[in-house]
């Protein structure tokens, strides 16, 4: 073949370390010659494989040594890294230039939205963008045309979506070329395989006189295929593959594919296209070289695990069709001597003893061990853990810059400003960490809690207004007056840092003035921290790529899509931290871990949708059209991950690990784990001790679980007035009454809470309250006041449209009942009336919403109701004693006005919740005979005064605890369940 007749093709198995045993071979050639070895080239697959070849000489030589030119074939800027070789100076045809990744992307997604039949937001034009560059570049690299897409002959079956996408692709890649034309460039992909031909061609004319080596390559694009084989067939080239299987043998070799077309109907047979040998079995056939061809490489390292293993993994991956042998095999073709497998309960549980792996790797001087895993969580959580033993392991596959304080600060205000400036929105960006770093972030944090206060209950009206009017003062009696008024004060300046995000999506949707008003007010937020240091470089970057190219773009910009769109593009950024890690312990991704082993390699997460991952969907193009194009399946990705994953297993020690529950429920065991475990049988090695290290790590010595509290204040802080409304509390839960009158603890609302049944009854008594005390009763009256609370600005618009309906029918339901009881004689005396009485040495207050003067001159004691009022049964149980104690307090004379007969006749809830087809209803919990179980009327406040004086005894003036839980049956708001500890002693016998 060639210059040499044969091609230079060897193989590095999997049960060697590539990097160690490449180095060893090309100082044992060139070493002895150190400028021979300066002169030569090293080609490789990434940046990674150079970082991890030139650690590998640093370890050889133990010395100076000027290493070889290494050059990363997937570097953007490949043609400058190779410089003369591959784009000399001078050139008349030099190749054109790269269109940016960036700018592509704006623009097509601006052609999507151009030929889409229906309208697309920026946000997810970007998104089909992105998958559209991705078959562009697949087309290209496989060398296809836009010819080809018209070629195809749709099968019926296809559904007219894929109709539908197939042409407006065509549309697409036609219009593309015009736009690269306008532009002067040409995509990438195009420009690598141009850059490709130039060097193939260049060396067949003129081989260079130094070594050149393509190691650890395994992509099949056919440029590359064609350098390798020039490389190959050079008098000083060579090509190192990385775990060829070599094992195998030829009928298993075949049966991984791919075929040829069958000649009968002229179909091509699928390739096993998950197997790990098929993208290095495709590579070879288009370098017009067999397996045969390719020479075991000689040299090795220290970090070699025995040869066997390499074998025993050939076993494990053997095609589906032949996996039958796995019953034939030997106890030695089965053995996985030094690879242990780890099966935990939960993710958590996995993270704690693969650390603890870790940790343990580094008790043995000079020993490395390495965590593999495509899960970030998971790498996260290893990380963490580390940090017990003061270990700093950085994650080096790096984390989305949208995961990031500097990405979500930015997601953040694009939030914010897209639900204009709802409670949760805005707060999640004003408690950012990074806004008003330094000095004065202390007394901001404290204005945004007291905003947080107030922000509690129902959603204010849209945007800033809505928050001016939150804080502006109010009439009448105001509980956070002080608290306004010192949240008012700071407002402005917080106002006016937000005011222009308002201002620059007000207008036309402009994708460049929208970002660029997210980048001005992040960094006088965040006082520049935003762009600072290594990741905040890196958002400033891509932030300025985007801002440059956003012309280019969507021109269809609603703010309301800039969150999906900056969580898009940033997501698709991976910062990698600094270098400073311990230096024995590394935590890879699938690609960082390439070409790199250490001597104990964890290889974790092994559930089927993490490793391997399912491939991502393909909008454009449905799996048969990419088979009948020659795209590459998206199966291929699982084919990566399988080689990723048996190349990982030739480490001398190798622990692999999975959990039975993943975030979302039960996970499956990853299919790879399954192979190795049936293959294995009885030789499979469970490491158990791990889990049990990372069950006892975190386990207390000492175990004293929390009892039912009990507690018992003395009499001096066990209150002497009590509320009404409270008395309910002290018999169904005696501890919640303890936690709410002597702690003083009172639950907050939730910020943009619905409108609860608190906020409603506030609302409809002030109400009830105004019209009652305007004297004339008009049920004109009443409805319009209803309406114009609703008119209110500072009532949110849902609010408005989904309650006003239901409270209109209500309020007319209360007209009309007032109207009809004022003509049988029946008279208001009071509404919203304190009143407060001495039982048993407790004052009780409370607050009547009506007092009305029956016929006979006894009273009616009314309570207004937004809900279902309580049964007649809870009552007679003493656990909704409001109505009655009011009336206790009316016969006590202790409402002021009230004169006369000042006897509780009458007892009543009047509802606003519907029944049967209306709203409104009156319900009572006595009966004047008792019938239905009810308390009869007249003994109604006696019962009350008994039940009262039993509880005063007992809880308030004795000292009986104030139990938790006394009551479980009775409903409640479970307010103190965290407080008194609830889930740890609730149905244990503590006996």
């Amino acid at each position: 073949m060639g210059e040499r007749g044969r091609p230079a093709l060897f193989n590095i198995p999997a049960h060697r370390s590539f990097s160690d045993a490449l180095v060893a071979g090309l100082l044992a050639r060139h070493g002895d010659d150190p400028v021979k070895l300066a002169q030569g080239m090293v080609l490789l697959p990434g940046n990674r494989a150079i970082r991890s070849i030139s650690d590998a000489f640093v370890r050889k030589s133990g010395g100076g040594l000027l290493l070889p030119r290494l050059v990363a074939l997937g570097d953007a800027e490949l043609g400058e890294q190779v410089g003369g070789a591959l784009d000399p100076l001078g050139e008349q045809d030099a190749i054109p230039p790269a269109v940016g990744p960036m700018q592509r992307q704006m623009i097509l997604a601006r052609l999507v939205q151009d030929v889409s039949p229906r309208p697309v937001d920026a946000g997810q034009a970007l998104q089909l963008a992105g998958t559209l560059a991705s078959v562009l570049d697949q087309m290209q690299v496989e060398r296809l045309s836009v010819a080809a897409l018209r070629d195809i002959q749709l099968s019926d079956a296809l559904s007219a979506h894929w109709q539908r996408s197939l042409d407006l692709l065509t549309v697409l890649l036609d219009r593309w070329p015009q736009e690269l034309k306008r532009l002067g460039c040409i995509d990438l992909a195009e420009r690598r395989n141009r850059l490709f031909d130039r060097v193939a061609e260049r060396w067949k004319e003129s081989p260079p006189r130094h070594f050149v080596v393509a190691a650890g390559i395994s992509t099949t694009a056919p440029a590359i295929a064609g350098l390798l084989r020039r490389i190959a067939a050079m008098p000083h080239g060579m090509v190192v593959f990385a775990g060829l299987d070599q094992n195998m043998d030829a009928d298993a070799w075949e049966a991984i594919g791919p075929f040829d077309p069958d000649p009968v109907t002229g179909r091509i047979p699928a390739g096993h296209e998950t197997h790990p040998q098929y993208g290095l079995k495709r590579l070879l056939d288009r370098m017009s070289a067999t397996r045969d061809d390719v020479a075991q490489w000689r040299w090795g390292s220290e970090h070699d695990a025995r040869a066997v293993r390499g074998r025993n993994i050939s076993n494990a991956m053997l095609p589906p069709r032949l996996t039958t042998r796995w019953r034939d095999l030997k106890t030695a073709d089965r053995s996985l001597a030094g690879v242990e497998a780890l099966e935990v309960a939960t993710p958590g549980e996995e993270a704690q003893a693969i650390a603890i792996a870790l940790r343990e790797a580094l008790e043995t001087a000079g020993k490395t061990a390495a965590l593999v895993t495509p899960d970030r969580q998971l790498a996260t959580r290893v990380s963490a853990h580390l940090k017990r033993w003061n270990i700093e392991a950085d994650d080096s596959a790096g984390q989305p810059l949208s995961r990031l304080p500097p990405g979500t600060l930015l997601i953040a205000m694009a939030q914010a400003v897209a639900e204009r400036f709802a409670p949760v929105t805005l707060l999640a960006l004003l408690k950012h960490p990074l806004v008003m770093r330094g000095e004065d972030r202390l007394p901001w944090l404290e204005r945004v809690r007291g905003l947080d206060l107030l922000l509690r209950g129902p959603r204010p009206q849209a945007g800033l207004l809505g928050i001016d009017l939150l804080l502006a003062p109010r009439e009448g009696e105001d509980r956070q007056r002080d608290l306004r008024a010192r949240i008012g004060a700071w407002w402005p300046q917080a106002r006016s840092l937000l005011a222009p995000l308002e201002a620059a999506f007000a207008g036309a949707p402009d994708l460049s003035a929208q970002l660029a008003g997210i980048r001005e007010q992040a960094g006088l937020l965040s006082r520049e921290a935003v762009w600072a240091g290594h990741q905040g470089r890196a958002a400033a970057e891509l932030f300025a790529d985007m801002e440059d190219h956003a012309g280019d773009g969507p021109r269809e910009a609603d703010m309301r899509s800039l969150p999906i769109l900056l969580d898009h593009m940033l997501g698709g950024l991976a910062v990698r931290p600094p270098q400073g890690g311990h230096p024995r312990i590394a935590i890879l991704g699938l690609i960082e871990a390439r070409l790199m082993q250490a001597d104990i390699m964890i290889l974790g997460g092994l559930n089927e949708g993490v490793w391997p991952g399912m491939p991502a969907p393909d909008p454009w193009l449905a799996p048969s059209i990419r088979k009948d194009l020659g795209l590459p399946g998206l199966e291929s990705r699982i084919g990566l991950a399988a080689h990723d994953f048996a190349s990982a297993l030739g480490a001398p020690q190798v622990l692999i690990t999975r959990a039975r529950r993943g975030a979302g429920g039960p996970a499956v065991a990853s299919r790879f784990w399954l192979r190795l475990k049936a293959m294995a049988g009885p030789q499979w090695k469970s490491a158990d001790r791990y889990a049990d290290f990372a069950r006892d790590i975190d386990r207390p010595a000492l175990f004293r679980p929390a009892a039912r509290p009990r507690p018992v204040p003395p009499a001096s802080v066990r209150p002497k007035l009590v509320p009404v409304t409270d008395v309910d509390r002290l018999k169904a839960d005696p501890y919640a009454f303890y936690a709410r009158r002597i702690l003083r603890l009172a639950r907050l609302d939730p910020v943009d809470a619905d409108a609860g049944p608190a906020w409603r009854g506030t609302a409809v008594h002030e109400i009830l309250q105004r019209w009652a005390e305007a004297a004339t009763l008009d049920p004109a009256d009443l409805e319009d006041r209803a309406r114009a609370m609703f008119a209110r600005p500072d009532v949110h618009p849902l609010l408005r449209a989904l309650w006003q309906p239901r409270l209109i029918e209500a309020i007319r339901w209360i007209a009309a009942e007032v109207t009809k009881d004022k003509g049988e004689g029946r008279s208001i005396l009071a509404v919203e009336r304190e009143g407060r009485t001495e039982i048993a040495g407790i004052t009780l207050t409370g607050k009547a919403d009506r007092i009305d003067r029956m016929t006979d001159g006894t009273l009616a004691i009314v309570d207004y109701k937004t809900g279902k009022p309580p049964s007649a049964r809870q009552v007679r149980a003493g656990f909704a004693l409001q109505l009655g104690l009011l009336g206790l307090i009316a016969e006590h004379g202790g409402f002021p006005g009230i004169e006369g007969r000042a006897v509780a006749g009458c007892f009543e809830y009047w509802s606003l919740a519907k029944k049967g087809d209306a709203f409104g209803y009156r319900e009572s919990p006595v009966d004047p005979l008792g019938k239905r179980d009810k308390i009869v009327t007249a003994d109604f406040t006696t019962y009350v005064h008994d039940l009262f004086e039993q509880a005063a005894a007992g809880y308030l003036n004795g000292t009986m605890p104030f139990e938790a839980q006394v009551n479980p049956e009775v409903a409640s708001y479970g307010d103190y369940d965290q407080l008194m500890r609830l889930e740890e002693w609730y149905g244990r016998d503590d006996g």
